[in-house]
């Protein structure tokens, strides 16, 4: 059983409540949906309940037997075509691919139907129309999960229900709310080397399976052909070697960073859902809070 996390959302109530006219348009929200958007529990229970609802669809069996399908038709003309049972023999070898594409694109557009249909959710939609509204008073979140718009899980394209826009209000002097009271948090070296890491690397692997094979082929070769300088491949192997511990030192490090550089990019978030200025994430602590 998956463990309950809490979920921080994108915006809180107290930096919805810093203009009474946001305010009154967000609430307006709330009654036509039936949720509260400014009660920070509320909404941290309906991202929850809802991710969970969105994941189940990419994971149902419509997905599973769509992919399946697909890989089946589009193996099967190769296969079939070079069978012995099926030699001489167009029918057999070809016409199969026909329905197993047919299946395969028919659970995949119901899978991606019912994908949508739990994005379009009325509670959901509603919170995003709230995101849309605080945007156009000048409220920006510190971060938007991929997930609520639709996106790619690395963050990119502009997704299937993106936060809709809204002409920009000049925001009013007076605010409902007090001022945010959580201030936001400083941000350690850790936290910066973190940002110049995270994306670096991971190539390690497939580099040192490389040079061992190309070590190890050039070995074989010199000794069947007699030739005594293939030999000399075998040196790629110890270079394999180094750069494998090469990668695993990278990875031991960006694991060691990335506890207290997920704490910061929450306490960012947490800090700019309660209303407080905050910095922007960069991409590398974005994709923390999408993890």
């Amino acid at each position: 059983m998956t463990e309950a996390r809490t979920v921080t959302p994108p915006l809180g109530g107290a930096a919805l409540a810093t203009d009474s006219r946001l305010l009154e348009r967000v609430r307006a929200v709330g009654v036509r949906t039936g949720v509260d958007y400014t009660d920070d529990a509320a909404v941290s229970d309906l991202l929850a309940r809802h991710r969970r609802a969105v994941e189940r669809t990419t994971r149902a069996p419509a997905v599973w037997i769509g992919g399946l399908a697909l890989a089946a038709g589009a193996i099967w003309p190769f296969v079939g075509h070079a069978a012995p049972a099926t030699a001489g023999r167009p029918l057999l070898a070809y016409a199969p691919a026909g329905p197993l594409l047919i299946l395969a694109a028919a659970c995949l557009t119901l899978a991606r139907l019912r994908w949508k249909r739990a994005l379009l959710h009325k509670e959901l939609a509603g919170y995003r129309e709230a995101l849309g509204l605080a945007r156009a008073y000048g409220i920006e979140p510190a971060h938007v999960p991929a997930w609520l718009e639709g996106r790619r899980e690395d963050g990119g394209g502009r997704g299937a229900t993106p936060i809709p826009r809204y002409a920009p209000v000049e925001r009013s002097a007076e605010g409902t709310g007090t001022p945010p009271t959580m201030t936001p948090p400083s941000k350690p070296e850790a936290v910066s080397e973190y940002e110049r890491v995270a994306d670096q690397g991971g190539w390690h692997d497939e580099v040192g399976w490389l040079l061992l094979f190309a070590g190890g082929i050039g070995a074989a070769v010199a000794v069947s052909s007699g030739e005594p300088l293939g030999l000399a491949a075998l040196a790629l192997v110890p270079l394999a070697v180094v750069v494998w511990v090469a990668g695993h030192r990278q990875g031991r490090r960006k694991a060691d960073l990335r506890p207290e550089a997920e704490a910061y990019a929450r306490a960012v978030a947490a800090a700019r859902a309660a209303g407080a200025e905050t910095p922007d994430l960069p991409p590398q602590l974005r994709a923390l809070l999408d993890d």
